[in-house]
């Protein structure tokens, strides 16, 4: 894929795919993340200081809606942010995309995040289809219409001659 270094110079970027293994990568410190929240800030805040017993179906149900809408924010809100990836994937220099390679709207970012649901609901076949596909399109990336991407190196620049 090339976008463009900016207006002015139109100097194109060459973008590569980001890897399966770099977004599982990326994906499970975003759970880490999510889980240290909830534990240290959501949980205390609304009074559940100890996971549900198993056989408490409406406490666990409370629970997962919880998890549910606080990773929904957290996505959605990261990818469509200016740096266009969660903490997760800064950390592993890859970023979200629409199939244009522009920033995702946060409308479009939670369609990509309630894909998800549909990538899980395959017996998690539909984040393999990352690793075999030809633009490494997870099947919620399908849905949704994004991409993830590599970042570029930084080029070192040539010296200027005075």
């Amino acid at each position: 894929m090339q976008l463009y270094q900016n207006e002015e110079s139109r100097a194109p970027i060459n973008l590569e795919y980001a890897s399966f293994w770099k977004r599982m990568a990326a994906f499970f410190t975003d759970t880490l993340i999510i889980s240290f929240f909830m534990s240290l800030f959501v949980l205390p805040v609304i009074g559940i200081d100890t996971i549900p017993e198993l056989t408490d179906i409406e406490g666990r149900l409370k629970l997962q809606g919880l998890v549910f809408l606080v990773a929904w924010l957290y996505f959605a809100s990261f990818e469509s942010s200016s740096r266009q990836a969660t903490l997760g994937k800064q950390v592993f220099g890859i970023f979200v995309t629409d199939t244009e390679g522009y920033r995702l709207s946060f409308l479009r970012a939670s369609g990509r995040y309630f894909g998800k649901v549909v990538s899980n609901l395959t017996l998690l076949i539909g984040y393999l289809m990352a690793a075999f596909t030809r633009r490494r399109q997870a099947l919620h990336d399908k849905i949704a219409g994004t991409l993830v991407l590599q970042h570029p190196g930084i080029a070192p620049t040539k010296p200027t001659e005075d």
